[in-house]
C-alpha cells in the first residue's frame, strides 16, 4: 500500500500553521534534517541543529518564526516546532488493523464483560469481574486478572499483565511486558523473619496515560496507587505501592519511585532518578538524570544530584577527598570564628 501523502498547504490548514513557500509540495514521510530527502518533512526545534537547515534536502521544514528565512524550500511556521512535528508525524504512523472480535484462543471468565467493539488478540486471559470497554485493543498474550476495568479506547499492546484491581481510564496505552497491580513491597519483621503485609488496594490510572515496556506499578497496601491523567512513564520504571503521581508528569527510563511518595503535576524526572518513599515533590519540578530525591521538594525548579563524569584518575582523587569534607568544613568554620 502506498504511503499517505499530504501537501504543505493541507498540513498548514489542518494544524493551523503559517505556510511559507510552495503549498503544492507533497509530503509522504518524516525524517531528521540531516537524513531527509525529497518528499520528507523535518523540523528544527533545538538551535544546536540550526547549521543543518541550509543543507537539508527535506521538502518541508517545521520551524519557529525566527528561523523561517533560513529554510531553503517550503516552511511551516509554528510556535512550538517539536509538538507540531509530533502531530503531523502521527499522520504517517502505520498501525496494524484491529477489527472487533475475540480470538478463538482467548479465555474469558463467565463473570467478565467484553464490549462488542473491543479487539482481543490471541492467547489472552480475562478474569472474573473484569470489564473491557468499548473500542479497547487487547494484544496477544495479555493477562487480565480479577476485577480490572478498562474504559473506552485503552490499548494493551502485547504481553501486558493486569494482576488485580486495576482501573484504566480512557485511551490508556500500555506497552509490552508491563505489570500493573502486582503486590507492593510491604514487609514486617516478626521473630527474625519477614512477614508479608497484605496489599489490599489497587491501581488507578487516569485518562490518556502511557506506560512503557517492562514498567511495573504496584497496587496499594490499603488505598490505591494513583496516576492522574496524561502521565507518561518510560520503559523499566518502578512505581511502588501507594505512590501518587500528578497529571502531565513524565518519568524517564530506569527510574524508581518508592512507596507512598507523592509527585506533583507537570514534573519531569530524568533517567535513573530515585525517589525515597513517603516524601512529597511539588508541581513543576525537574529532576535531572541519576538524581536521588532524599527529602521533600516544596518549591518548583530544577534539581540535580551526584557528581559529573570525569577522568577516572581525577575521580579517585576527588573521591578520597570526600571523606575529608566534614573536617575541612569544621576548620573553615573555626577560622571564620577566629576572624570575628
Amino acid at each position: 500500500m502506498a504511503p499517505p501523502s499530504h501537501t504543505a498547504s493541507q498540513l498548514a490548514e489542518r494544524f493551523a500553521l503559517r505556510l511559507q513557500g510552495d503549498g503544492t509540495v507533497a509530503v509522504h514521510g518524516v525524517a531528521t534534517l540531516a537524513n531527509a530527502g525529497p518528499g520528507h518533512l523535518a523540523f528544527l526545534a533545538n538551535p544546536r541543529y540550526r547549521p543543518q537547515l541550509a543543507q537539508t534536502a527535506a521538502s518541508v521544514v517545521v520551524v519557529r518564526e525566527e528561523d523561517a528565512e533560513q529554510v531553503p524550500g517550503t516552511a511551516l511556521v509554528a510556535n512550538d516546532p517539536y509538538s507540531a512535528f509530533a502531530r503531523i508525524s502521527a499522520l504517517f504512523e502505520s498501525r496494524p488493523a484491529t477489527p472487533p472480535g475475540i480470538h478463538p484462543s482467548v479465555v474469558v471468565d463467565p463473570g467478565a464483560q467484553v464490549a462488542a467493539s473491543a479487539h482481543v488478540g490471541a492467547f489472552v486471559s480475562i478474569g472474573a469481574g473484569s470489564v473491557i470497554g468499548e473500542g479497547c485493543v487487547i494484544g496477544p498474550g495479555c493477562v487480565i486478572g480479577e476485577d480490572c476495568h478498562l474504559q473506552e479506547g485503552c490499548e494493551l499492546v502485547a504481553r501486558v499483565t493486569l494482576v488485580t484491581r486495576v482501573r484504566l481510564g480512557k485511551r490508556v496505552r500500555v506497552h509490552p511486558g508491563a505489570v500493573l497491580g502486582s503486590a507492593g513491597f510491604g514487609l514486617a519483621m516478626q521473630n527474625g523473619r519477614w512477614l508479608n503485609v497484605p496489599q489490599l488496594g489497587g491501581v488507578n490510572v487516569g485518562d490518556d496515560c502511557e506506560i512503557g515496556a517492562n514498567t511495573c506499578i504496584d497496587r496499594g497496601a490499603l488505598e490505591d496507587t494513583v496516576l492522574e491523567e496524561d502521565v507518561r512513564l518510560d520503559n523499566l520504571v518502578q512505581i511502588g505501592h501507594n505512590v501518587h503521581i500528578g497529571a502531565h508528569t513524565a518519568i524517564a527510563g530506569c527510574s524508581g519511585i518508592a512507596g507512598s511518595a507523592r509527585i506533583g503535576r507537570y514534573c519531569l524526572l530524568g533517567g535513573a532518578v530515585g525517589v525515597v518513599g513517603h516524601l512529597e515533590i511539588t508541581d513543576k519540578v525537574v529532576i535531572t538524570g541519576r538524581g536521588v530525591v532524599r527529602s521533600s521538594i516544596l518549591e518548583p525548579g530544577e534539581y540535580s544530584a551526584g557528581t559529573p563524569l570525569m577522568e577516572s584518575k581525577l575521580w579517585r582523587k576527588n573521591s578520597a577527598r570526600f571523606k575529608q569534607l566534614d573536617a575541612l568544613a569544621r576548620r573553615v568554620s573555626a577560622l571564620e570564628k577566629e576572624r570575628e
